[in-house]
């Protein structure tokens, strides 16, 4: 009787575990989607050395003394995963400008403007950030999850800077006291990096996202560092964060260093 209800025991175990199994393995199979969209409203700090035009003058610019009127931002994000495996893309398109009046953070031809010289100036710049990355979840608890990647980032820079000089403009040869330069750039970097989520409170619905890459390739070294505070609603999340992209770029480039920098909030949304 004994060895009769270990059996049966047994028996039931083992359909339990067979009629199991495969919803586990359909949930492993089974692909999950997320996307989101973001307002992100940065602030942008670099310098750029525009190229040489005809007579031989380049201008070199400090983007962040200048530049601080945001006209347009989009930012969005997709991912795809089955099972640990995934893959996934961000954009950010940026389109920024401003004039500013008597200013000298202005270097014409390798050198700084004479003391009693002044530039009315106007810089803007169109920019693509597009990061693609395949992705492995190495962490996955009800409290906490992080997921390793690795792929590339593309970046592509369209900056031009239109300058008029005055004061005491005698010095100054003709062709380079009025002016606009322009360049056009792409850079292809390979990054790695992690980002995930921990989960806050006994029904986790509060939760801190974040994600750290770093790079190099055309660029000589890049980062981007992200961290916030959201909440999820079931299908979809809500959050606010704090995002920081940065470029060192070889000897050489038109662009010098560039960084991007700012709070931005977010939707998200799973199925």
């Amino acid at each position: 009787m004994h060895i009769r209800r270990l059996t049966l025991s047994a028996a039931i175990a083992g359909l339990s575990f067979a009629t199991s199994a495969p919803a586990l393995a359909q949930a492993a199979d089974k692909w999950q989607f997320t996307g989101s969209l973001y307002g992100y409203f940065p602030s942008m700090g670099g310098k750029t050395t525009f190229p040489q035009s005809t007579d031989g003058t380049d201008v070199t610019i400090d983007a962040d003394k200048i530049l601080d009127d945001l006209k347009f931002v989009f930012m969005g994000s997709f991912e795809a995963r089955k099972g640990r495996w995934g893959g996934f893309t961000d954009v950010i398109y940026m389109d920024l400008g401003n004039s500013k009046s008597g200013t000298r953070d202005f270097v014409l031809g390798g050198h700084q403007i004479p003391a009693d010289v002044q530039a009315n100036a106007s810089y803007d710049l169109k920019g693509w950030a597009w990061t693609l990355a395949a992705t492995y979840v190495a962490i996955d608890r009800p409290e906490y999850s992080m997921q390793v990647l690795g792929g590339a980032r593309m970046l592509k820079l369209e900056p031009k800077v239109t300058w008029e000089l005055t004061g005491n403009i005698d010095s100054i040869p003709l062709p380079g006291r009025a002016g606009s330069l322009e360049a056009d750039d792409t850079y292809w970097d390979a990054i790695v990096g992690v980002k995930g989520r921990a989960k806050l409170g006994a029904e986790r619905k509060w939760f801190i996202p974040y994600y750290l890459d770093v790079g190099t390739g055309e660029s000589k070294l890049t980062w981007q560092a992200m961290g916030g505070l959201g909440y999820a609603f079931g299908s979809w999340d809500l959050f606010a964060a704090w995002r920081y992209l940065d470029y060192e770029f070889k000897s050489g480039s038109k662009v010098e260093d560039l960084n991007f920098n700012g709070p931005g909030v977010a939707v998200q949304f799973h199925w």
